[in-house]
């Protein structure tokens, strides 16, 4: 019932900044109206309002092991200097190569059916026709029944081929890298927005200094724009309200 009724005020709030975000969308439409979408400057990824620091689980901090005197140093590629990113500010090239295929097929039938009697044969000790209506055998007779069936079917074919560089953002304790990286591209009216975010481990960026998308934890990848193009697919903000809050 509680969820019930947040849900309603969401619903509500929503209708109620329909204008307001109706009117933004508008104002945003006209200042770019004969010209392609503005690219945004760039900027320190860090310094964003939505950035957050990463924290994940740790091993506990242990000393370094002694090394005998030596001018290879553990870990190198390189016999003057390790050409990998290693520190805050460094770039590395994250190549992502995503081909996705999937299908579902799921069917359910579900039937139940019910049927319940219910009398009082004496009733304060008072038997017979007199009040027959009331402890008769059948005076209370319900009977239900039910019936579902559903089926559900999802091909999905996605390939994702690119390639960018990124910013390592932050170093954990155990050493392993947050890489971020951003790029825009416009062709036309339409504006291509790339991102690709996640956590590497150093010794899986190769001596090219390059790192695939499978190699990245908690990778976030996303391809996506903004322009004519996107304007024309994307359901209006009246639209997807009223399929969010109307129940048929």
């Amino acid at each position: 019932m509680l969820l019930s009724f947040r849900h309603a005020v969401r619903c509500l709030g929503l209708l109620g900044l329909m204008p307001a975000l109706s009117a933004c969308n508008s104002l945003a439409q006209l200042s770019e109206a004969g010209r392609p979408p503005r690219m945004t400057s760039i900027s320190d990824p860090t310094l964003a309002v939505s950035y957050r620091p990463v924290t994940m689980p740790m091993p506990p901090l242990r000393a370094p092991p002694p090394e005998a005197s030596s001018l290879w140093r553990s870990g190198s590629r390189a016999f003057f200097k390790d050409q990998r990113a290693s520190q805050v500010g460094d770039l590395v090239t994250i190549i992502v190569d995503i081909t996705d295929n999937a299908a579902f097929n799921n069917g359910t039938t579900a039937n139940r059916a019910a049927d319940e009697k219910f009398g009082i044969p004496n009733l304060f000790g008072i038997k017979g026709k007199i009040i027959s209506a009331v402890t008769g055998a059948d005076s209370l007779s319900t009977a239900s029944s039910s019936d579902s069936s559903a089926t559900g079917k999802i091909i999905r074919n996605e390939t994702v081929t690119l390639r960018l560089a990124g910013t390592i953002t932050q170093v954990l304790p155990n050493g392993n890298f947050v890489v971020m990286g951003k790029q825009e591209v416009r062709v036309n009216s339409e504006l291509r927005e790339l991102g690709v975010s996640g956590i590497v481990r150093p010794q899986d960026i190769t001596a090219d200094n390059t790192v695939t998308h499978d190699r990245m934890a908690e990778a976030r990848i996303s391809y996506g724009g903004r322009g004519t193009i996107t304007q024309i697919q994307t359901p209006r903000y009246g639209q997807q309200v009223m399929d969010s809050i109307l129940p048929f």
